[in-house]
């Protein structure tokens, strides 16, 4: 559900003719006519993908071309189904329907993108945001990507690369304009809602990509893109989402595509941090339920040495066997320390009252165990400087 608004906006308009235009690279031609011979059977999955394009080339540029042309040219852009989207459809589910069907829209063409990279080792995103057609903002959001080749970050758009719709009618055409492109360049046609992914000292804001007139940067604050994008990996997903949405809100909601990203990355926000309650919620369950498990299994090995205690230790055993049936529940109480300081930490009020009894009774069953332990260490030690026969009396 996270992208929920902006699958329902992401038409991915590049249907205009500025978008067939097209520079003829010379040097991908190798790289594309090795992809083209790629066996069908290798385009089953993107594992199979990455691993065709890791066994042919061995540059991050090779490679990432062979990414961007395998995807642009892959895959096709589903006029017929642009708006209807299954929420309840699992992100791995869709990536096999689309791998199926060859078809999918921006997002999709993103996905697959980032996906079959990122297994090959090169640090790739998707970036969310919204596009300038001929000057004009166009009414529908866009999803393109940003990598790291060589050092270098970089922007990608499989989508507008792989051709052009007019009248409803996919046409493709490899563009490479959107391939490795210059930030500075697609900052004229491609806005992120987070200001991040424009990979610019001085970010511009949303007015100013609406205007086209961009003001001087001795106006703005200074941002270290290069770090903030390593901090961010250290990041928690609730932290990301935080960060984001204040971003966000710097660059100036100013259109109904801003709107609405703030809106969905304030609904993500929502779900990493139940995400967050339900994981947590469960790790202290299964910490109470290890604990009482720790617990039950030593009371029935002190209750087994309390029977052996009361059949005045016979039948006889070796001196170290009796120790140990004395120093087993100890230990086993004892290991349940670091879980119970953990849950004291982190249990809801409502249980804390199960966790003070659990408690409770560890620490009774530990006093009684230390008086059987040093009860067998008098007794052990009486054995074994004494022949008599030792009458050993019962106990509870």
């Amino acid at each position: 559900m996270r992208h929920t608004l902006l699958l329902l906006s992401c038409f991915c308009s590049f249907f205009v003719l500025a978008q067939k235009k097209q520079k003829i690279q010379n040097n991908y031609d190798l790289i594309d006519a090795k992809m083209d011979k790629m066996p069908l059977a290798y385009a089953q999955s993107m594992d199979s993908v990455s691993h065709y394009i890791k066994s042919n080339f061995e540059t991050e540029s090779d490679k990432i071309r062979a990414v961007f042309y395998w995807t642009a040219n892959t895959i096709s852009y589903d006029t017929e189904n642009m708006f209807l989207v299954n929420f309840e459809e699992k992100p791995q589910d869709r990536v096999v329907k689309i791998l199926n069907t060859k078809k999918g829209i921006c997002v999709d063409y993103a996905n697959v993108f980032k996906e079959i990279a990122n297994l090959l080792g090169m640090k790739t995103f998707v970036v969310q945001g919204y596009v300038k057609t001929n000057g004009v903002v166009n009414n529908l959001a866009h999803v393109w990507n940003a990598a790291k080749i060589d050092d270098k970050w970089y922007l990608f758009d499989p989508t507008w690369g792989s051709g052009y719709v007019i009248n409803g009618v996919f046409t493709r055409r490899i563009n490479n304009e959107y391939f490795k492109a210059d930030p500075e360049i697609m900052i004229n046609t491609h806005m992120p809602f987070d200001y991040l992914w424009q990979f610019r000292e001085y970010p511009i804001g949303n007015q100013e990509f609406i205007n086209g007139v961009y003001l001087g940067d001795d106006t703005k604050q200074k941002f270290d893109f290069v770090n903030e994008i390593i901090r961010l990996e250290s990041l928690s997903r609730v932290d990301q989402c935080k960060e984001s949405i204040v971003r966000i809100e710097k660059g100036g909601m100013k259109n109904q595509h801003v709107s609405q990203a703030y809106i969905s990355k304030k609904r993500e926000l929502m779900f990493e941090e139940d995400n967050v309650r339900r994981v947590k919620f469960e790790k202290v369950q299964a910490k109470f339920r290890e604990v009482a498990n720790q617990f039950s299994m030593s009371i029935v090995q002190l209750n087994n040495f309390i029977d052996y205690r009361n059949k005045r230790f016979q039948p006889p055993l070796p001196d170290k066997e009796i120790k140990r049936m004395i120093q087993e529940p100890i230990d086993r109480l004892l290991d349940t320390k670091d879980s119970i300081l953990y849950l004291e930490e982190n249990i809801d009020e409502q249980n804390r009252v199960n966790l003070e009894g659990l408690k409770s009774s560890i620490a009774q069953t530990l006093e009684r165990s230390d008086k059987h332990l040093q009860f067998v260490k008098t007794y052990l030690a009486t054995k074994s400087g004494s022949t008599g026969k030792r009458v050993t009396p019962k106990t509870k």
